[in-house]
């Protein structure tokens, strides 16, 4: 079949269905019943690890240790002592990396400095991905498996955006898919438990940084939790075709969507609620004055 009957093919599944039957499918939530905690808890005690096991078995970082049954785990009270120290520690290794750059920290750099903080509150480090761009788990710690994300805060640090999964495999302009399919797919790649975030505002001056740590299926985070619909085209040659897929707004306005056009990424805008503040592990505030370049960091230590 070619591209263009394939296409064909998708928009007329969506034009010869009645009104009724796209009503029923499109406007019933997806939703996965899950109730947000009240009170932050330690990390141990968070229902969502108990109920989401690391899905080792479709883990798409394979360079990342599967976690030994009999391996010991930090009890509550070490857990708390771990959190208690995160907020120190994050300060600290951020004002260490700005001793020697100005620009942001953000992307692969990131990784290296959550695992010095990590490490450095009681948290040990078993294995990184270093950096690696495939999808997935980043740090395999004493809490488990995290994937570190980083992005620029927005709307006077009400909101921010992620970049996500690439889901060609389910969904594109040869065949639409369903969100049955798209879900199962993305959750099957959440091969982590926590989703390690830092979130920054840049200013002319110097810039805010807030530190997240989030569990993997937290509602804002989790595509279930959302109503979606089929995205068409407002104007040019796709007006009026399918061209995506999108979410109606979520009860605490974040949203998510998967344009084909774009190797039909997911991404995920997400509103910054007071559920998520009581996952912030840490902030600071930096000034662009780093003391040192590396050669004078270098012959300083030498």
């Amino acid at each position: 079949m070619s591209q263009t009957e394939s296409q064909e093919e998708c928009k007329t599944e969506f034009r010869t269905e009645s009104q009724e039957e796209c009503k029923t499918e499109f406007e019933q939530p997806i939703l996965a019943q899950k109730a947000c905690l009240a009170q932050k808890p330690c990390l141990a005690q968070k229902p969502y690890l108990a109920q989401k096991p690391c899905l080792a078995q479709k883990s798409r970082k394979p360079t990342l240790a599967k976690k030994s049954e009999d391996e010991k785990k930090p009890d509550i009270q070490e857990q708390k002592e771990m959190e208690a120290a995160f907020s120190s520690n994050f300060s600290k290794c951020i004002k260490g990396y700005h001793l020697v750059n100005d620009s942001p920290l953000k992307e692969s750099p990131w990784e290296d400095v959550n695992a010095t903080v990590l490490e450095a509150s009681g948290c040990s480090v078993k294995e990184q991905s270093k950096g690696s761009h495939q999808s997935g788990a980043d740090i395999y710690c004493a809490l488990g498996f995290l994937s570190n994300k980083s992005a620029q805060y927005e709307t006077g640090r009400q909101s921010f955006k992620l970049s996500s999964y690439r889901l060609t495999t389910v969904c594109s302009n040869k065949s639409c898919g369903t969100m049955d399919e798209i879900i199962a797919e993305i959750q099957a790649r959440k091969n982590f438990q926590y989703y390690s975030i830092l979130l920054r505002d840049e200013t002319a001056d110097g810039c805010y940084y807030d530190w997240f740590l989030l569990p993997s299926d937290f509602p804002a985070l989790n595509p279930e939790t959302y109503e979606w619909r089929p995205l068409v085209g407002k104007k040019g040659k796709n007006k009026n075709e399918v061209i995506g897929w999108e979410t109606a707004p979520h009860a605490n306005q974040s949203r998510m969507s998967i344009t084909f056009s774009m190797s039909s990424q997911l991404w995920l805008d997400i509103r910054v609620t007071e559920e998520m503040m009581q996952y912030r592990m840490g902030s600071c505030t930096v000034g662009k004055r780093k003391k040192y370049n590396y050669i004078q960091l270098f012959e300083k230590e030498t």
